[in-house]
């Protein structure tokens, strides 16, 4: 069993952090707003009032936060946890950001003798409830196996990428891989209601093909329904689309359908959508269609 440091707990963050207290492991949570402590409590993990004071006594530290800047404010710094772990420690980014930034984190940690893996994860909020996330994971083979039962805690898929930040590189691909589906989905939906054909039972049979997807089983009711209540938030989506053109450009890999994809979330953010989910990609769908099934 480990001491773990949780930093961030988010719609993400929070569950795993209970799925840890679950499994054995002593927690101390930490949030940078307040108000969200409660089902760690609940779960039997315990807070802290600052970074410094949930890292000092662990042997894990993890955050799960929205992007490298705050992953940077969090460990960098007088307060942070590089200054504040003790030698030795496995410091695990759980967030999603860019390759070189996780690069960056673990050249500079090491320096400290703080250990780094990026582990990305996937399977949003409803996988990090039900402790079923894809976790990718870049860094040394033998803190990821020293990390194993940690990792085991949250996901059920659990693979070792390589050197850091490969562990974001995969992630990337899904985030691309998803943005594509998504979207496909989209325009499916508004392709057969304008054609008169019964959605749900058209979706059936999609799904039973070779078209099915996760995206389009997650995410069949939503579209059905039209519900954009966020487990994904376009917002965070259109930040790591960002991070796949970015990191394309910089590998000369040609992403023609993610260039696409990409450009559709923002249109997205910009008309206002950023706090709904990611399948609200079919409200822009109706938009350029001038559908209203209403």
């Amino acid at each position: 069993m480990r001491t773990i440091g949780f930093l961030g707990l988010g719609t993400m963050g929070s569950p795993m952090a209970v799925n840890l207290c679950r499994a054995g492991h002593t927690v101390y949570g930490w949030n940078r707003s307040p108000g969200r402590t409660g089902p760690l409590l609940a779960a039997g993990g315990r807070t802290a009032a600052s970074v410094r004071e949930a890292v000092r006594d662990a042997n894990v530290v993890i955050t799960m936060l929205p992007d490298a800047p705050q992953v940077e404010e969090i460990a960098y710094g007088p307060g942070g946890v590089l200054a504040n772990a003790r030698p030795g420690t496995l410091l695990i980014d759980m967030s999603t950001i860019a390759p070189r930034s996780s690069m960056k984190l673990a050249g500079v940690a090491a320096e400290r003798r703080i250990r780094v893996l990026d582990a990305p994860v996937a399977g949003g909020e409803t996988g990090a409830i039900e402790g079923t996330l894809s976790i990718m994971v870049g860094g040394e083979s033998d803190d990821f196996e020293e990390a194993r039962p940690v990792f085991e805690a949250l996901g059920r898929t659990v693979t070792y990428c390589g050197t850091h930040g490969l562990g974001q590189t995969v992630k990337a691909a899904n985030q691309l891989v998803l943005a594509i589906n998504m979207q496909a989905c989209a325009e499916a939906v508004v392709f057969l209601e304008r054609s008169g054909v019964d959605l749900e039972a058209a979706l059936d049979v999609l799904g039973g093909g070779l078209a099915g997807s996760n995206v389009l089983a997650r995410k069949k009711p939503n579209l059905l329904r039209r519900d954009y209540t966020p487990s994904f938030t376009m917002g965070l989506h259109h930040k790591d689309m960002g991070i796949v053109t970015d990191t394309a450009r910089s590998i000369g890999a040609a992403i023609p359908l993610g260039a696409v994809a990409a450009q559709l979330v923002a249109s997205a953010v910009a008309r206002g959508e950023a706090a709904l989910d990611h399948c609200a990609l079919l409200r822009g769908v109706e938009l350029l269609s001038g559908y209203d099934r209403e």
